[in-house]
C-alpha cells in the first residue's frame, strides 16, 4: 500500500493535525491477505472533503497525499 503507485517511504502520511501524534495503519489480514485497512491520526478522506473549501489545503494535503494514498489503496485492493 504504501509503496504502489505512489511512493509513501515513511508510511502512512498525516492528513489532518489532531496532535503531534503520528500516523498509523493497522491491518487485518486473513490467510495471508490484508482485509481490512485502520489507519489512525492521519483522517486521509479530510483531505478528499476539502478539495473546493480552501485552496491552500488542497495543494498541501489534498493533491500529495490524501489522493495518492487513497489510489494506492484502491489499486491495492483490486490486484491482491
Amino acid at each position: 500500500i504504501f509503496h504502489g503507485k505512489y511512493e509513501f517511504p515513511d508510511g502512512l502520511p498525516k492528513i489532518h493535525e489532531h496532535d503531534a501524534s503520528p500516523a498509523k495503519a493497522y491491518g487485518i489480514i486473513v490467510d495471508g491477505r490484508l482485509v481490512c485497512l485502520y489507519t489512525f491520526e492521519s483522517d486521509i478522506g479530510d483531505g478528499w472533503e476539502e478539495e473546493g473549501a480552501t485552496p491552500w489545503y488542497f495543494k498541501y494535503f489534498s493533491e500529495p497525499k490524501s489522493y495518492p494514498m487513497g489510489i494506492n489503496i484502491l489499486i491495492y485492493a483490486m490486484t491482491h
